[in-house]
């Protein structure tokens, strides 16, 4: 009964650990690779470095962004950290 007195609070712990860390942790990494499964040409996007741009073209690893100075920068996917503003799809025009 001493042993099980003992690791009553250390499992308690784990279980604390896991619904106020791991979990949520879990859930925004979710979010965030459904967001970047699901970018499209037109999407107004921020990467992770503070880049604001358009998404010109895309393919399975790589985003080519259309920057406001219409220089266009190859980023992987995984450097995109939020979308700002959906894109109408395919024929969205960037220009202004």
């Amino acid at each position: 009964m001493q042993g099980l007195g003992t690791i009553v609070p250390l499992i308690l712990m784990f279980v604390l650990f896991y619904f106020l860390l791991i979990r949520p942790q879990q859930k925004r990494q979710k979010k965030v690779q459904s967001m970047q499964n699901e970018l499209k040409k037109g999407d107004k996007i921020v990467t992770i470095g503070g880049l604001h741009g358009f998404i010109d073209s895309l393919d399975d690893n790589k985003v080519v962004i259309k920057c406001g100075d219409g220089s266009r920068l190859t980023y992987d996917r995984n450097a995109i950290r939020e979308v700002t503003e959906a894109g109408a799809g395919e024929g969205v025009s960037l220009s202004k």
